[in-house]
């Protein structure tokens, strides 16, 4: 039976993640294709991009759970090639020309590691939640640094791509502030430091968050929410496809050549070159 709602209830708490709350802001459209359309439209060939990332956080993940006499340089290596995901490659030369690169980002940044320094997670999933939403990712890993004034809490994520980034990646991003503000209720203890480790050139970009800043963060997630959480509802309530574009509108860029489900939508397909599977391998 359908639970009757009563005047005045409060609004149940919308579950979310970063990654949901960014596609929205994206495109309202790609939001419905992929979390509201049952089934979903085919999404368009896997990218080799993704594949890259997906490859070398694994190995990244795999290596920390080796034993500690098992961590070598030669170690984090062989995880890479083990595991590699040959998706959306031009061909077997550029999967193995890419997984040769993506081997030595592995093994440089494993090389300034400390195998001892055991981080508190490792591909962790935290969560928390608020009088509006109930919100949870994944950290690629999670570090307690020792500090002069004690230890500290630190969100980590790992970057693969070619695109330089700069501290105000880490500062602007929302989803790294969520992570820091789950990670500190779940562990109990404050974390304000958030970091992008950039394994193509090494870089840190770090960021060290407020209370304030967080809170700002959280309150923009919780207004993003409001609005999904409406054109969630209006969407349950059976709107009927003509309607779809009032409340999912598309939000055509040239991003779009990039877009899963190009190929169901024709604003996209007239804003942006339909990208190859492989293109984002090139990117600077």
């Amino acid at each position: 039976m359908e639970q009757l709602g009563f005047e005045g209830m409060p609004r149940r708490l919308y579950s979310c993640t970063p990654t949901r709350l960014a596609t929205w802001l994206d495109c309202p459209r790609r939001y419905r294709y992929s979390y509201l359309d049952r089934p979903p439209p085919p999404k368009g060939p896997p990218w080799a991009h993704n594949s890259l990332g997906a490859s070398v956080h694994n190995a990244l993940a795999g290596w920390w759970r080796l034993p500690l006499a098992q961590r070598t340089v030669a170690a984090a290596g062989t995880l890479l090639d083990r595991g590699w995901i040959d998706e959306g490659f031009a061909d077997e030369t550029q999967s193995v020309r890419t997984r040769e690169r993506a081997r030595v980002m592995v093994e440089g940044y494993v090389a300034g590691l400390d195998p001892a320094d055991e981080p508190l997670g490792v591909e962790r999933t935290v969560a928390t939640r608020t009088d509006k939403i109930a919100v949870s990712g994944r950290i690629d890993r999670l570090d307690s640094r020792t500090e002069p004034h004690g230890t500290e809490l630190v969100v980590v994520d790992y970057k693969t791509g070619r695109h330089v980034l700069t501290t105000d990646d880490a500062r602007s991003s929302m989803a790294m502030a969520i992570y820091a503000l789950a990670a500190g209720r779940v562990m109990r203890r404050p974390c304000y430091r958030v970091e992008l480790h950039h394994l193509p050139t090494g870089e840190v970009l770090a960021w060290s968050h407020s209370d304030d800043s967080l809170a700002r963060h959280l309150g923009r997630a919780e207004d993003i929410a409001e609005e999904c959480a409406v054109a969630d509802e209006r969407m349950r309530d059976g709107l009927p496809p003509e309607g779809y574009d009032e409340v999912f509108p598309p939000r055509p860029s040239t991003s779009c050549g990039w877009c899963d489900y190009l190929r169901h939508c024709t604003e996209g397909a007239a804003a942006a070159v339909r990208r190859r599977p492989w293109d984002g391998l090139s990117l600077d």
